[in-house]
């Protein structure tokens, strides 16, 4: 990878990916931020720093910001795929529309945006590509089983990657925050109150995980920053790392989740909830 490498990052509006920007930029590299709306990037560009429009639902604005970033810096060093969006509730009340939604921005967005960037990468035999999951995408959390599922898929598939395109010279990363403090948190949460204000048979069980939102799953929460400084160093390691757990939540729920049996994580997670246990 060039010592300044050429970086497009996607979902730049807020939160991590605003932060990896800046972050990225501060540092020296040539980096195109993007966004569904160009305007949302608003206040970003800088020296080193542009900004492009790019949904990752839309084949053509990922067509076009590709071509741009081509065009203007002549190579594509790293892509850090970090677009997404959290969708909550009971496996049984999600509609099967916004579960399609969920893995179109979740998933099927980074592979759109990874297919668009790889020819060039393969071209140029280098390249990386760093995909932000989380902590939900090793284990199954209640009421939110369509963003655990979409982050369980990006992970997967960024496993076969990592051994399809090493012949190419590529990298492929996975960066697995906990709680981070951003806007996509204050949507979780918007996510769970919207739960409760219509009936249903989940309604109380609702309750107890937005109280559980509000406090146990905050603890250690980090700042976007924080998974922004992770970024940098996944993108200028010589070598990095398959994985980057990200905070102290994250680094013990996955370690736990290795050893320990499902039933006493269920038992945990119950607990955790304040939920019942079955009869």
């Amino acid at each position: 990878m060039a010592e300044k490498a050429v970086i497009l990052l996607t979902g730049c509006s807020s939160g991590i990916g605003r932060a990896s920007a800046l972050a990225l930029a501060a540092r020296g590299h040539r980096v195109f931020a993007t966004a569904r709306k160009e305007g949302d990037l608003a206040g970003l560009e800088r020296d080193g720093l542009t900004a492009l429009a790019l949904d990752v639902t839309d084949p053509a604005t990922i067509a076009a910001a590709v071509g741009a970033v081509l065009s203007r810096a002549n190579r594509l060093d790293v892509l850090v795929n970090n677009a997404g969006y959290p969708q909550y509730g009971s496996v049984e009340e999600v509609p099967l529309a916004q579960w399609r939604a969920q893995f179109d921005v979740n998933v099927f967005g980074t592979l759109l945006v990874t297919q668009a960037v790889l020819p060039a990468m393969r071209k140029q035999r280098s390249g990386r590509i760093i995909n932000v999951s989380s902590v939900a995408g090793k284990l199954g959390i209640p009421f939110a089983a369509p963003y655990c599922a979409s982050k369980h898929a990006l992970e997967a598939m960024s496993d076969a990657l990592r051994v399809e395109v090493a012949p190419f010279g590529i990298r492929v990363v996975l960066v697995e925050p906990g709680p981070v403090e951003t806007r996509f948190g204050e949507r979780a949460r918007s996510g769970v109150a919207s739960l409760l204000s219509r009936p249903g048979p989940y309604r109380e069980l609702y309750k107890l995980a937005e109280r559980a939102m509000d406090v146990d799953f905050q603890r250690g929460n980090l700042p976007a920053e924080a998974v922004a400084k992770v970024i940098v160093k996944a993108s200028e390691s010589t070598r990095p790392r398959p994985r980057y757990p990200v905070g102290i939540m994250a680094r013990a729920y996955i370690a736990l989740r290795r050893v320990l049996p499902d039933r006493w994580l269920d038992a945990q997670m119950r607990r955790t909830l304040r939920m019942p246990s079955p009869p």
